[in-house]
């Protein structure tokens, strides 16, 4: 199925969910902010919020620098 991430397109398997498309874009273990169709997706919601279809999804990623 298609999802929007990042504007971008993004193919995804069915029953994909937040936690899933994380580990599949190697942040599983990152701090990460993720919004899902412009609502906030709590870190501990990300394991059973499942992706449909069309969702739109912006992950964020804290980078350090100097």
């Amino acid at each position: 199925m298609m999802i929007t991430l990042n504007g971008e397109p993004r193919e995804v398997a069915e029953n994909t969910t937040v936690a899933g498309l994380l580990a599949e874009l190697g942040l599983e273990s990152r701090p990460v902010a993720v919004e899902v169709n412009l609502q906030l997706a709590p870190r501990g919601v990300h394991a059973e919020q499942r992706l449909r279809e069309g969702d739109r999804l912006e992950v964020v990623t804290l980078v350090g620098g100097g």
